[in-house]
């Protein structure tokens, strides 16, 4: 199976902030050239007009946007951002300290209250990697998979199709992927 995933565009008032879930906006214009580049990117290689995406809106806008234009898209909640629970949307100054320490000693199974850890976000993002290669091998013409996602979901997924474990600690996690950028994943 091949994914092709695209980074959604730079939300708005986002800066110092941590955002997992929450749904923030952006700007209609980064949001339509992120639906131009992929339609091109999808004319170029021939690929099938299907775009999967997550319920947030920095995604689902540009699925939206891809269905005017004669694209199907599909609704994962799995695609998801991780979930950052009580820290979700507030300053990183407004986290209190103590609990950042204790995330970074605790990388892969630390949760913010009512939040997911990064094994969680890693067992989510292989669930719904596993569903899509099983039916891929179900399909006679297995087609490349089209996402626009969410750069911790990004950065899982790579080092899942890398065969990486999750990272015990801070350091050995990626730099963020580039907003609308896309990647190449193969399973």
């Amino acid at each position: 199976m091949i994914l092709y995933i695209w980074r959604h565009p730079k939300p708005i008032l986002a800066k110092g902030k941590c955002i997992g879930q929450t749904d923030i906006a952006v700007d209609k214009r980064k949001l339509k050239r992120l639906a131009n580049k992929i339609e091109r990117f999808a004319r170029l290689h021939q690929l099938p007009k299907v775009i999967w995406v997550s319920p947030l809106q920095r995604s689902l806008l540009v699925g939206q946007i891809l269905a005017q234009r004669g694209f199907q898209y599909k609704i994962a909640s799995e695609l998801a951002e991780i979930n950052f629970g009580v820290w979700d949307g507030h300053t990183w100054e407004q986290i209190a300290k103590t609990e950042i320490d204790d995330w970074c000693r605790n990388f892969a199974y630390f949760a913010p209250n009512d939040g997911e850890s990064l094994q969680q976000l890693f067992e989510r993002a292989a669930s719904w990697l596993r569903d899509r290669v099983i039916e891929s091998d179900f399909e006679s013409n297995s087609q490349p998979i089209l996402v626009v996602g969410h750069a911790g979901w990004i950065n899982a997924a790579k080092m899942i199709a890398a065969k990486k474990s999750v990272p015990k600690i801070a350091s050995e996690w990626p730099q963020s992927v580039n907003y609308l950028t896309h990647h190449r994943l193969d399973f």
